[in-house]
């Protein structure tokens, strides 16, 4: 079996032969620590004592560890020591961000957190509560925010790029101007970018949660999560004239009426072709993981609602290759 079909069919413990030195990017694992070693021992990482670690090839995960499902605590504890011996850089999700938000109090308003603990927020972060929060828990939900405050928001390495939901050069380069040099969040950055109406806000909504477009004439569209939405994801690195329906993420949530409202070029953000290849979490695909354009890839691919833990095994590739892409 060839290392692509071994790839693709999802076979799970069995070693595949990568010679060539590289990265293996690794989507939102959502509580899914099964899957994740099921996932890491199919492309050769191996327990060493401290933890998952591959001869010559390292893990970059893309951030959304954390909520949703059954394994919290599971999906830490192999995430947690690859990052602290090496094995694995990681990049910094929503869900990250939105846990430390929610775990730290508002300076500016007593009493109250950062991320408010209103009904949907509370339903949202309850798998992560349930195995973290409680007496015995304290020191180790520390070391768990502490762990998460470590997280860079992107990554930008010889060869590739990583962040969470959208490369937008300008907000990079004003979180540049904010950040230390690792590009992690201060307390002070944490607090600015839970605010709405500062900059950091709209930077870390758009570097983690991906550029929306408003809908024409009052539309609305359910998500995932059954929620109306007035606004819709897109496919940022698209720049081109077209249609709501064809740039918008997922590609088949809006009624036929708003998929056919017209978007200018000049409204959409872009990725050239030019530059090296960004990869992605976030956007709940479904289906056979394949790149998105030849320099763009996303590798969440719903794991949370039944779908599968993607990887993308990159051996130092400028055009991404599909039979790269493995999942569990």
């Amino acid at each position: 079996m060839s290392v692509a079909s071994l790839c693709r069919s999802g076979a799970a413990y069995k070693e595949l032969n990568v010679n060539t030195k590289g990265y293996d990017l690794i989507g939102d694992i959502h509580g899914h620590a099964d899957k994740l070693v099921a996932l890491l021992e199919l492309m050769g990482y191996r327990q060493d004592g401290v933890g998952y670690r591959h001869p010559d090839r390292q893990v970059i995960f893309l951030g959304d560890f954390i909520d949703r499902g059954p394994q919290q605590r599971g999906v830490l504890q192999v995430v947690m020591p690859m990052v602290k011996s090496g094995a694995a850089l990681a990049v910094m999700g929503n869900h990250e961000f939105n846990a430390l938000a929610f775990h730290t109090l508002d300076p500016h308003r007593p009493g109250q957190w950062l991320r408010p603990r209103n009904n949907k927020n509370m339903a949202q972060h309850l798998a992560f509560l349930a195995e973290y929060v409680s007496p015995n828990c304290k020191h180790e939900l520390d070391d768990v925010l502490d762990f998460f405050r470590s997280l860079p928001l992107w990554l930008d390495l010889d060869g590739l790029r990583v962040v969470h939901a959208c490369w937008h050069p300008l907000y990079i380069e004003m979180m540049e101007t904010r950040t230390p040099h690792d590009n992690t969040l201060t307390p002070e950055l944490l607090v600015a970018a839970s605010t709405a109406g500062e900059p950091a806000y709209e930077a870390i909504e758009t570097l983690l949660k991906g550029v929306e477009i408003e809908l024409p004439d009052g539309g609305v569209f359910f998500d995932k999560d059954g929620s109306a939405r007035s606004r819709v994801r897109t496919q940022w690195w698209i720049k081109k004239n077209s249609t709501l329906g064809e740039v918008c993420m997922p590609i088949d949530v809006l009624e036929a009426s708003i998929a056919n409202h017209p978007v200018a070029a000049s409204d959409l953000l872009g990725y050239p072709e030019s530059e090296k290849p960004v990869f992605v979490g976030h956007y709940w695909l479904k289906g056979q993981p394949t790149k998105l354009a030849d320099n763009v890839a996303c590798l969440d691919y719903s794991v949370a609602k039944g779908g599968k833990l993607v990887a993308y095994r990159w051996q130092g590739e400028a055009v991404l290759v599909n039979e790269h892409f493995c999942g569990v």
